[in-house]
């Protein structure tokens, strides 16, 4: 990516209008996949995952501060028996509402097309988050350049089953 297509990209991550449009998009998708039991919504086919499609799973999280039970669907990879999902929002500047969710109340539960799976999810880390993120990025390059998108460091979370 050239520096000037980075700006142009991180000038459109800046609008607020962005933010919301990852909110509806993720909610449709997970309206999508569970009425297909994942049949549809479970592959990522957007930037990267045009012509690599990427798996996509739904993290079931808690609120931190209401209480309210939400579900946003990730991108993930498998390691081991361990599930593996980046807070990367994008590359927007803040980590996304699930990320400090996930770290107040870290037992949850993961569908991966039909099934579900119990998890505790930890924050790598750095030197797992150093072994992991080459995987993450050869998985959907888009995440190197949303990290070069951020000043902060994209969280790299882990997902041990329990």
């Amino acid at each position: 990516m050239t520096p000037e297509e980075l700006e142009k990209r991180k000038k459109a991550l800046a609008n607020p209008t962005t933010a919301k449009v990852i909110k509806y998009m993720a909610r449709a998708q997970v309206r999508v996949f569970k009425l297909t039991g994942g049949r549809i919504g479970s592959k990522w086919r957007i930037g990267a995952g045009f012509r690599k499609p990427v798996p996509t799973l739904l993290l079931e999280h808690v609120g931190r501060k209401s209480g309210t039970r939400f579900v946003t669907p990730l991108l993930y990879l498998v390691d081991g028996r361990n599930v593996v999902v980046v807070a990367s929002q994008g590359g927007l500047p803040k980590n996304p509402q699930w990320y400090p969710n996930l770290v107040a109340n870290p037992d949850t539960t993961v569908q991966i097309r039909t099934e579900k799976r119990a998890v505790r999810a930890h924050t790598a880390s750095p030197e797992e988050r150093a072994e992991l993120w080459p995987k993450l990025v050869e998985l959907y390059a888009d995440f190197e350049v949303y990290q070069q998108c951020t000043d902060r460091v994209i969280p790299v979370v882990v997902l041990e089953p329990r």
